[in-house]
């Protein structure tokens, strides 16, 4: 399990969901970021050991956050209301989804496999 955890959503409900799920599985820190400039602020202060990426951002898409996550090689994973069928750049197609609504066992797979 990571012990540091970013979560990249607009909605302040889903964040704190996230948050209380992961601290709940013994997650240290989760880090909030509502939108992409907040998360880069916060990979630049500290790369995450893992990040889950709300695809859809209010009036933006969370790929640059994915971009930089890549280039760090932190793993992490797309949360979608719209599952497989998201439409994701090529680069990160093969990148786990979460789904939205999740389930709490589905959360916590994800983590303990790295994001893989």
């Amino acid at each position: 399990m990571p012990s540091d955890v970013l979560v990249v959503e607009d909605d302040p409900i889903i964040a704190l969901d996230f948050e209380d799920t992961l601290l709940g599985f013994g997650v240290k820190e989760v880090r909030t970021a509502a939108n992409v400039a907040k998360a880069l602020e916060l990979i630049e202060h500290r790369a995450p050991e893992f990040a889950l990426l709300n695809v859809g951002l209010i009036r933006e898409k969370s790929f640059a956050v994915a971009e930089r996550l890549q280039s760090l090689d932190v793993p992490f994973a797309f949360v979608t209301g719209y599952g497989v069928d998201a439409k994701l750049p090529a680069v990160f197609a093969g990148k786990p989804r979460l789904a939205k609504p999740h389930s709490t066992e589905a959360l916590q797979a994800l983590l303990k496999n790295g994001g893989s």
